[in-house]
């Protein structure tokens, strides 16, 4: 099914730009609006993508379009010691429930968090939900919530 851009807000399709644009490297508008309508079902036109970015901040580097203060792709070490600092800022409270982890952030910091989460890759996550304060995050099994909340404690506790 899919809906055009004015059917989400546009806080929801500015969120799903960003989780794409961390996610995936887009070189181009039209490759951007590909992937919403195929990934996210979101039908966009040429000028409402255009504004997104630019309200957006978005820039266009060596490696496609990045978020503002975005850095290029970390190798796999470096990915691990980016979102241990991202979780020294924005974590309040890890709790797990079932195949759920449930982070806790200051109000606004949720999707800076989550951003630092997908573009970890974190075993066993299967993605990451935002929203103004808490993120869950799904994990494959019940061993992989429990695996995951320890890692993010563990890396949230580290030194910088």
């Amino acid at each position: 099914m899919h809906v055009t851009a004015t059917a989400v807000s546009p806080i929801q399709r500015r969120a799903r730009i960003a989780a794409l644009i961390s996610s995936t490297q887009v070189w181009s508008q039209q490759e951007l609006a590909s992937l919403l309508k195929r990934r996210e079902g979101i039908v966009v036109t040429q000028a409402t993508l255009s504004r997104d970015l630019t309200e957006m901040g978005l820039v266009k580097g060596a490696n496609g379009y990045m978020l503002p203060g975005a850095t290029p792709a970390l190798p796999p070490e470096g990915r691990e010691a980016a979102l241990g600092a991202a979780l020294r800022q924005h974590l309040i409270s890890v709790t797990r429930g079932g195949t759920l982890v449930v982070l806790k952030t200051p109000s606004g910091h949720a999707n800076s968090l989550a951003i630092e989460l997908d573009r970890a890759g974190l075993a066993g996550t299967l993605g990451t939900i935002a929203g103004d304060d808490t993120i869950f995050v799904a994990a494959k099994d019940t061993d992989a919530a429990a695996s995951l909340a320890r890692t993010i404690e563990r890396l949230a506790r580290s030194a910088a």
